[in-house]
């Protein structure tokens, strides 16, 4: 019997040596690769719990890539942003740390010190969203918008040839207007005031996820609730609401991003992936770049749809240009927004185990579209900005 064990024991050790070995492999080869110094300013008004479920993506890249601040640590979600900082036990919920009451030469000189600016998300927090569970109702707003001081922020950097990136719902409600129009002028991109979400089910019977104020707000305009199966939802900034039902109005299953296998601006991302979440339709000046685009593939009734809303056929969901020694990126979808743990960013070669894994064409798991879509995308747009960083 003790032979027999032993020689068990003999043929499961290679086994486990693998199974142990190519973890420590990965963890070493992250461990022996040299640190790079990027200094990147993230602001991120959307922070309801200690998840930062609205940029812990983007850290999570940055330390996976090892990106480093300059004072030689990698970046700490929870407190290397400005923005909200939730504290349950606190009044209102938490703190706020921004640029509110800052100089024009306070910004200019915390500007001069980073190499990029991320506006991640400034729809902001409201009371609903620290009820056990979390409402998705309006309720009263505790924080939230863009202000005089993210215009200044970017125009800052724009005078600088910094690099800037700006995520959906940078420029919507609760955005004042007048600051909305600072900041499409600064970034050449105008908001059509039109947003969409794409859901599985439109059936409330069976998708319990659809908010209620979205169904109000439809019964009034529409007299009734008469939507299932796969469907996109419209809402305009004016409180109109328009619903695109698959095989009606629209032929894909999902919306999708597409992007160009050969393409000149030199990104190496999937030619087609499904986006099932929110994003919003913008207008883009002439020397914008885009990198990918939506396409919901609409039929001639949905194309004729699209037209009365004043929508185009195709809707931009990455762009950039070139604004002198920077660049000016707009990702027009809720890109960096993940929920689950991504688990531990320090082992080499892990987003590509993880898109092996992740089929891009699963929508409903949101981590494949970070893995297969997001991750490679900021991954790409942070070593060109290190590259740029080194040739100056």
């Amino acid at each position: 019997m003790k032979e027999e064990f032993k020689l068990f024991l003999t043929r499961l050790l290679p086994f486990v040596l693998i199974l142990a070995g190519i973890p420590l492999i990965s963890y070493l080869i992250w461990f022996w690769t040299p640190t790079r110094n990027l200094e990147i300013l993230v602001v991120d008004k959307t922070v309801r719990d200690q998840t930062y479920q609205e940029h812990h993506g983007i850290f999570w890249i940055l330390e996976h890539g090892k990106f480093k601040k300059s004072e030689d640590r990698f970046y700490d979600s929870s407190q290397d942003y400005l923005g909200f900082f939730p504290d349950r036990s606190a009044q209102n919920y938490g703190q706020i740390k921004d640029l509110t009451g800052k100089s024009r030469s306070d910004i200019d000189s915390l500007v001069r010190k980073k190499d990029l600016i991320f506006i991640a998300d400034t729809y902001g927090v409201f009371e609903n969203d620290f009820n056990k569970p979390p409402v998705e109702n309006p309720s009263t707003k505790i924080y939230g918008g863009m202000d005089l001081s993210e215009i200044r922020l970017i125009q800052s950097a724009k005078e600088q040839g910094k690099t800037v990136i700006a995520e959906y719902n940078s420029m919507a409600s609760p955005t004042p207007k007048p600051i909305r129009t600072e900041f499409e002028n600064l970034m050449g991109i105008k908001w059509t005031g039109w947003i969409g979400r794409y859901f599985d089910e439109l059936d409330t019977v069976q998708n319990g996820d659809i908010p209620l104020w979205m169904r109000k707000e439809y019964k009034a305009q529409h007299g009734t609730w008469d939507l299932a199966g796969p469907g996109l939802i419209f809402v305009k900034e004016s409180g109109e609401i328009e619903a695109f039902l698959m095989k009606r109005d629209f032929q894909n299953q999902t919306p999708l991003i597409r992007t160009q296998k050969v393409n000149k601006h030199g990104f190496k991302l999937p030619q087609v992936i499904p986006y099932p979440d929110w994003f919003d339709v913008v207008m883009i000046e002439r020397d914008y770049q885009v990198v990918s685009y939506y396409d919901i593939n609409p039929t001639a009734s949905g194309l004729q749809r699209l037209r009365t809303m004043g929508l185009p056929r195709f809707f931009p969901a990455v762009v950039y240009r070139q604004i002198g020694e920077g660049r000016q990126y707009y990702f027009a979808g809720d890109f960096s927004d993940i929920k689950k743990d991504l688990g531990s960013p320090k082992f080499s070669g892990l987003p590509f185990l993880w898109r092996s894994l992740y089929v891009a064409a699963d929508f409903t798991d949101r981590q494949s579209f970070f893995w297969n879509y997001y991750q490679p995308l900021l991954e790409q747009i942070l070593q060109q900005e290190h590259q740029s960083k080194k040739k100056d």
